[in-house]
Protein backbone atom coordinates (compact mmCIF):
# COMPACT_ATOMS: atom_id res chain seq x y z
CA UNK A 1 0.00 0.00 0.00
CA UNK A 2 3.07 2.03 0.40
CA UNK A 3 3.45 2.12 -3.53
CA UNK A 4 0.32 3.62 -4.15
CA UNK A 5 0.08 5.98 -2.09
CA UNK A 6 3.83 7.55 -2.70
CA UNK A 7 2.80 7.25 -6.57
CA UNK A 8 -0.22 9.70 -5.71
CA UNK A 9 1.45 11.94 -3.44
CA UNK A 10 4.46 12.55 -6.27
CA UNK A 11 1.90 12.63 -9.03
CA UNK A 12 0.27 15.36 -7.23
CA UNK A 13 3.59 17.40 -6.14
CA UNK A 14 4.22 17.01 -9.93
CA UNK A 15 1.65 18.49 -10.86
CA UNK A 16 1.63 21.39 -8.64
CA UNK A 17 5.27 22.38 -9.32
CA UNK A 18 4.43 22.32 -13.33
CA UNK A 19 4.21 25.36 -16.08
CA UNK A 20 1.50 27.43 -14.12
CA UNK A 21 1.15 24.99 -11.35
CA UNK A 22 -0.53 26.42 -8.13
CA UNK A 23 3.07 25.70 -6.13
CA UNK A 24 4.71 28.62 -8.03
CA UNK A 25 1.65 30.76 -7.40
CA UNK A 26 1.79 30.17 -3.86
CA UNK A 27 5.29 31.10 -3.41
CA UNK A 28 4.68 34.60 -5.62
CA UNK A 29 1.60 35.00 -3.37
CA UNK A 30 3.63 35.00 -0.06
CA UNK A 31 6.42 37.18 -1.22
CA UNK A 32 3.75 40.00 -2.52
CA UNK A 33 2.19 39.34 0.81
CA UNK A 34 5.00 40.42 2.81
CA UNK A 35 7.18 42.70 0.62
CA UNK A 36 3.52 45.18 0.89
CA UNK A 37 3.85 44.90 4.87
CA UNK A 38 6.73 47.65 5.21
CA UNK A 39 4.47 50.00 2.72
CA UNK A 40 1.64 49.79 4.67
CA UNK A 41 2.82 49.85 7.96
CA UNK A 42 5.74 52.26 7.85
CA UNK A 43 9.84 51.78 8.05
CA UNK A 44 9.88 51.34 11.58
CA UNK A 45 11.71 48.09 11.79
CA UNK A 46 10.69 47.96 15.28
CA UNK A 47 7.34 47.33 14.42
CA UNK A 48 8.47 45.26 11.29
CA UNK A 49 10.31 43.00 13.64
CA UNK A 50 7.60 42.47 16.33
CA UNK A 51 4.26 41.74 13.49
CA UNK A 52 6.79 39.85 11.30
CA UNK A 53 6.26 36.46 12.65
CA UNK A 54 2.58 36.92 12.19
CA UNK A 55 2.39 38.29 8.99
CA UNK A 56 4.41 35.81 7.50
CA UNK A 57 2.43 33.36 9.16
CA UNK A 58 -0.72 35.02 7.89
CA UNK A 59 0.79 35.11 3.93
CA UNK A 60 1.87 31.46 4.72
CA UNK A 61 -2.19 30.73 5.36
CA UNK A 62 -3.30 32.65 2.40
CA UNK A 63 -0.63 31.34 0.42
CA UNK A 64 -1.49 27.72 1.33
CA UNK A 65 -5.33 28.15 0.38
CA UNK A 66 -4.75 29.83 -2.67
CA UNK A 67 -4.63 26.59 -4.96
CA UNK A 68 -6.60 24.10 -2.71
CA UNK A 69 -9.56 24.42 -4.51
CA UNK A 70 -8.17 22.53 -7.68
CA UNK A 71 -7.18 19.56 -5.47
CA UNK A 72 -10.27 17.35 -6.54
CA UNK A 73 -11.96 19.33 -9.13
CA UNK A 74 -9.28 18.15 -12.00
CA UNK A 75 -9.91 14.68 -11.10
CA UNK A 76 -13.64 15.39 -11.17
CA UNK A 77 -13.94 17.25 -14.56
CA UNK A 78 -11.89 14.38 -16.21
CA UNK A 79 -13.51 11.43 -14.60
CA UNK A 80 -10.90 9.92 -12.55
CA UNK A 81 -12.19 10.77 -9.51
CA UNK A 82 -14.82 7.69 -10.23
CA UNK A 83 -11.46 5.50 -10.61
CA UNK A 84 -9.76 6.58 -7.60
CA UNK A 85 -13.26 5.95 -5.20
CA UNK A 86 -13.15 2.76 -7.01
CA UNK A 87 -9.11 1.53 -6.78
CA UNK A 88 -7.75 -0.70 -3.62
CA UNK A 89 -5.99 2.23 -1.94
CA UNK A 90 -8.92 3.37 0.43
CA UNK A 91 -9.97 6.64 -0.35
CA UNK A 92 -8.88 8.48 2.95
CA UNK A 93 -5.33 7.49 2.02
CA UNK A 94 -5.83 8.84 -1.60
CA UNK A 95 -6.78 12.00 0.44
CA UNK A 96 -3.57 11.87 2.66
CA UNK A 97 -1.48 10.91 -0.11
CA UNK A 98 -2.62 14.11 -2.56
CA UNK A 99 -2.45 16.60 0.57
CA UNK A 100 1.27 15.13 0.97
CA UNK A 101 1.75 16.00 -2.14
CA UNK A 102 0.34 19.82 -2.32
CA UNK A 103 2.66 20.13 0.98
CA UNK A 104 5.53 19.34 -0.87
CA UNK A 105 5.29 21.31 -3.87
CA UNK A 106 3.43 24.28 -2.24
CA UNK A 107 4.24 24.15 1.57
CA UNK A 108 7.43 23.43 2.16
CA UNK A 109 8.78 25.54 -0.41
CA UNK A 110 6.86 28.41 1.88
CA UNK A 111 8.81 26.99 4.94
CA UNK A 112 12.17 27.14 2.90
CA UNK A 113 11.45 30.80 1.92
CA UNK A 114 10.25 32.08 5.02
CA UNK A 115 14.32 32.93 6.20
CA UNK A 116 14.70 34.99 3.77
CA UNK A 117 11.51 37.12 3.77
CA UNK A 118 11.71 37.38 7.24
CA UNK A 119 15.12 39.03 7.09
CA UNK A 120 13.36 41.70 4.99
CA UNK A 121 10.83 42.29 8.27
CA UNK A 122 13.57 42.73 9.98
CA UNK A 123 13.04 39.86 12.82
CA UNK A 124 15.57 38.71 14.59
CA UNK A 125 17.16 35.25 14.67
CA UNK A 126 15.90 33.46 17.53
CA UNK A 127 11.95 34.66 16.46
CA UNK A 128 12.27 33.82 12.81
CA UNK A 129 14.24 30.27 13.67
CA UNK A 130 11.10 29.96 15.74
CA UNK A 131 8.52 31.04 13.15
CA UNK A 132 10.29 28.97 10.90
CA UNK A 133 9.74 25.85 12.76
CA UNK A 134 6.43 26.50 13.82
CA UNK A 135 5.18 26.61 10.14
CA UNK A 136 7.03 23.24 9.22
CA UNK A 137 4.65 22.11 11.96
CA UNK A 138 1.48 24.20 10.92
CA UNK A 139 1.36 24.25 7.14
CA UNK A 140 0.35 20.56 6.98
CA UNK A 141 -2.75 21.33 8.74
CA UNK A 142 -3.57 24.05 6.78
CA UNK A 143 -3.18 22.01 3.88
CA UNK A 144 -5.32 19.27 5.62
CA UNK A 145 -7.72 21.57 6.52
CA UNK A 146 -8.29 23.08 3.21
CA UNK A 147 -8.74 19.68 1.95
CA UNK A 148 -12.28 19.39 3.65
CA UNK A 149 -12.87 22.25 2.05
CA UNK A 150 -11.58 21.07 -1.57
CA UNK A 151 -13.71 17.99 -1.21
CA UNK A 152 -17.15 20.07 0.03
CA UNK A 153 -16.73 22.69 -3.24
CA UNK A 154 -15.68 19.54 -5.34
CA UNK A 155 -18.74 17.84 -4.26
CA UNK A 156 -21.10 20.90 -4.73
CA UNK A 157 -19.52 22.04 -8.16
CA UNK A 158 -18.42 24.74 -6.95
CA UNK A 159 -14.77 26.76 -7.00
CA UNK A 160 -13.37 29.88 -6.83
CA UNK A 161 -12.98 31.82 -3.22
CA UNK A 162 -15.29 29.79 -1.53
CA UNK A 163 -12.82 27.43 -0.12
CA UNK A 164 -11.55 30.32 1.74
CA UNK A 165 -14.61 31.26 2.75
CA UNK A 166 -15.62 27.72 4.16
CA UNK A 167 -11.97 26.88 5.44
CA UNK A 168 -10.51 30.35 7.25
CA UNK A 169 -12.33 29.78 10.42
CA UNK A 170 -11.13 26.42 11.04
CA UNK A 171 -7.82 27.81 10.14
CA UNK A 172 -7.87 30.20 13.40
CA UNK A 173 -6.33 28.10 15.74
CA UNK A 174 -3.71 26.61 14.18
CA UNK A 175 -2.68 30.42 13.25
CA UNK A 176 -2.63 31.56 16.79
CA UNK A 177 -0.97 28.86 18.38
CA UNK A 178 1.20 29.01 15.49
CA UNK A 179 2.56 32.33 15.97
CA UNK A 180 1.80 32.75 19.77
CA UNK A 181 4.87 29.87 19.85
CA UNK A 182 6.98 31.92 17.43
CA UNK A 183 6.17 34.92 19.15
CA UNK A 184 6.58 33.44 23.26
CA UNK A 185 10.55 33.30 22.13
CA UNK A 186 10.85 36.58 22.68
CA UNK A 187 8.35 37.67 25.36
CA UNK A 188 9.89 37.63 28.61
CA UNK A 189 7.79 35.28 31.12
CA UNK A 190 6.17 33.66 28.62
CA UNK A 191 6.48 29.89 27.42
CA UNK A 192 7.03 28.72 23.45
CA UNK A 193 6.75 24.39 24.81
CA UNK A 194 2.84 24.91 25.60
CA UNK A 195 1.65 26.45 22.25
CA UNK A 196 3.99 24.87 20.04
CA UNK A 197 2.96 21.45 21.49
CA UNK A 198 -0.65 22.34 20.74
CA UNK A 199 0.22 23.17 17.46
CA UNK A 200 1.80 19.72 16.82
CA UNK A 201 -1.65 18.11 18.52
CA UNK A 202 -3.79 20.25 15.93
CA UNK A 203 -1.83 18.95 13.02
CA UNK A 204 -1.88 15.47 14.12
CA UNK A 205 -5.20 15.77 14.75
CA UNK A 206 -5.65 17.17 10.89
CA UNK A 207 -3.83 14.08 9.82
CA UNK A 208 -6.38 12.05 11.04
CA UNK A 209 -9.79 13.96 10.84
CA UNK A 210 -9.01 15.45 7.36
CA UNK A 211 -9.19 12.47 4.86
CA UNK A 212 -12.00 11.03 7.00
CA UNK A 213 -14.21 14.38 6.71
CA UNK A 214 -12.85 15.02 3.07
CA UNK A 215 -13.66 11.10 1.95
CA UNK A 216 -17.04 11.55 3.37
CA UNK A 217 -17.72 14.49 1.21
CA UNK A 218 -15.98 13.21 -2.08
CA UNK A 219 -18.49 10.44 -1.31
CA UNK A 220 -21.44 12.21 -0.54
CA UNK A 221 -20.92 14.08 -4.09
CA UNK A 222 -20.58 11.07 -6.26
CA UNK A 223 -23.91 9.90 -4.81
Amino acid sequence: MTGPFTAVAAQTARLSLASGGTAFVALVFFLAVVMVVPFGVGPDLGLLARIGPAMLWIGALLATLLGLDRLFRDDRDDGSLDLIVLADLPLELVVLAKCAGVWLATGLPLVVATPVLGLLLGVGPLPLAATTATLAIGTPALTLIGAIGAALITALGRGGLLIAVLVLPFTIPVLIFGVGAASAVTTAGAAALPPFVILIGLTLISGVVAPIAAAAALRAGLD
